[in-house]
């Protein structure tokens, strides 16, 4: 394989400017030339497509965010802007392509799969809620701006003896809420994959403080409901005064973790690996702590489950 091409999509996550650089550079290495693609599939479908070098990735493995834009697109989900997205490729004379995203850049790259260039999806999101990898891109990092935000807010909890929701990022997938709670030292963590019932909720904080403990830290995904709305519902039952704290997009910012740069880098270059030796329709991934791959369409029918094991020892941990 001649030219290849590489392109981030959907939500930006701390690594991605990681994994591009190992794109580059090991395709380089194996004497390919690489295309940099920008703003994901919509600047596919336009043609905004750059030759890149070991110079275009210098000094980008620190930063967070993605050099090469992303942004989502409607039309590449119709089969008229895929063919485009396809013609644009065979203009550029790109044979194989390396997608860093979640599941729906992943079902993008297959259908490219299917139009005949070969893919190599690479996991890059916050959410870590793609089955088939133990870990996605910028989860980690995404938690360590979590829990500097709950060791903040127990602070101020502690000082005010008040109940403090944090409501976290991760879509229908608990795990950022899991970790950061567990790692936070969390009273409660609320995920979607678990069901919620606000009255066993007030009664494990009312039966806290009848224990000494004068104030909570609850963690909730975002994909169980708002926090605001919760936080009055508290309030209202306990008659304790409550706050919500919703983190939002500072989730996805900042500058990448050890763990993400590497894991950003062995993804990226096993990615080049495989579409040198003209493999496609696969992700890569990390199981065990060893780099894996699969099929696309395999990794996507796979049914991400949370951990209950932690979820059960945080709850042990917190009383």
């Amino acid at each position: 394989m001649k030219t290849i091409g590489v392109l981030t999509s959907g939500g930006d996550a701390p690594g991605m400017n990681a994994a591009i650089r190992a794109v580059v550079r090991s395709g380089i290495d194996k004497g390919m030339k690489v295309m940099g693609i920008m703003r994901g599939y919509n600047g596919l479908i336009n043609g905004e497509i750059i030759e890149m070098n070991r110079s275009s990735v210098s000094d980008i493995i620190h930063r967070g965010g993605t050099i090469l834009r992303t942004a989502r697109c409607e039309e590449f989900k119709t089969e008229e802007g895929r063919e485009k997205g396809a013609n644009v490729l065979k203009v550029f004379g790109i044979e194989g392509i390396v997608v860093i995203g979640g599941d729906g850049s992943f079902k993008g790259a297959e259908k490219l799969s299917e139009l005949g260039f070969e893919s190599i999806g690479v996991p890059g999101t916050i959410d870590n809620d793609l089955a088939y990898t133990d870990y996605t891109i910028g989860f980690d990092t995404a938690l360590n701006t979590v829990l500097d935000a709950i060791n903040k807010l127990r602070d101020t909890s502690a000082s005010h003896e008040r109940i403090s929701i944090v409501e976290v990022m991760g879509r229908k997938c608990g795990d950022i809420a899991l970790y950061s709670g567990l790692a936070g030292g969390a009273e409660n963590i609320i995920v979607p994959e678990v069901e919620f019932n606000i009255d066993d909720l007030c009664k494990t904080i009312l039966e806290g403080r009848l224990k000494g403990k004068l104030h909570n830290i609850i963690v909730l995904a975002e994909g169980v409901g708002h926090a605001n709305e919760i936080a009055e519902q508290i309030q209202e039952i306990t008659g304790l005064e409550t706050r919500a704290t919703i983190l939002g997009h500072i989730q996805r910012g900042g500058s990448p973790s050890a763990f993400d740069r590497v894991l950003a880098s062995k993804l990226g270059n096993r990615a080049v690996e495989l579409l040198n030796e003209n493999q496609g329709s696969r992700v890569v991934g990390i199981k065990g702590n060893e780099v894996i791959d699969c099929d696309i369409k395999e990794a996507l029918s796979m049914k991400k489950e949370i951990n209950r094991d932690m979820l059960e020892l945080a709850r042990v941990l917190s009383k």
